[in-house]
């Protein structure tokens, strides 16, 4: 089940300064990003992270309104993030801003506590909306995750077309570094896991992909990766 993302909410009647983290390893996006945060909201105190040692080191120090955080980070433990953020700040919002598959991993995060996700390439209109969302209403969800939600809703029991959305978050996360090449003793490490581990979590992954190796996965993730709900 979906986390209540208006937790991150605290009744606060005295205008203050929102204290916004922002979470991304390349310069141009923090600047561009800063850039829109700054036009958008008059007092907001930006602070910047570029790996997720940095990232806890901030919230372990000081309070925040808002992070916006990016998945594929230096350091990053992938869905692990979310829970060691929120036990250092429970209430913190997150939103989640990455380049990865809106469609295939949002639910996911959103699972994971995360209070929204935000694809990289979504207009500079809704990254002001998704932003603004999080923060005065504790959630904001894309048309996509919409379409997801109502689908999962009318058809609980129902098995997704596309494979991918059938994967774990586990699962998903084994799935990546596999693709990036990495072996099942890097893997393990990545993700603080035994290597039988590892090795059961792919024998799951190439049985719901309906492939036999890693090159039949690559071509079935391309083949199923940008296909959006009701298309």
């Amino acid at each position: 089940m979906i986390r209540d993302a208006n937790s991150c909410l605290e009744k606060d009647l005295t205008p203050r300064m929102k204290q916004i983290l922002l979470v991304e390893d390349h310069s141009i996006v923090r600047l561009a990003t800063r850039f829109l945060i700054n036009d958008l909201i008059d007092s907001a105190s930006v602070l910047e992270a570029s790996n997720f040692h940095e990232t806890l080191t901030h919230v372990a120090s000081s309070h925040f309104d808002l992070i916006i955080l990016d998945i594929d980070i230096p350091g990053g433990e992938g869905f692990n993030m979310i829970p060691k953020i929120r036990k250092l700040q429970p209430k913190v919002c997150i939103l989640i801003f990455s380049g990865m598959d809106e469609a295939l991993y949002a639910m996911h995060y959103l699972k994971a506590g995360a209070n929204g996700f935000l694809a990289k390439n979504a207009p500079q209109q809704m990254v002001k909306t998704a932003i603004l969302a999080v923060l005065e209403n504790g959630r904001f969800v894309s048309d996509i995750v919409q379409q997801q939600l109502m689908r999962h809703t009318f058809e609980a029991n129902a098995i997704s077309e596309n494979p991918l959305e059938n994967l774990s978050q586990r699962e998903l996360e084994v799935m990546d570094l596999l693709l990036e090449g990495k072996w099942t003793k890097e893997i393990a490490t990545r993700l603080n896991i035994t290597g039988s581990s590892v090795s059961t979590y792919k024998s799951r992954i190439f049985e719901k992909l309906g492939v036999s190796t890693i090159i039949e996965m690559f071509v079935k993730v391309e083949l199923y990766k940008n296909r959006r709900p009701g298309k």
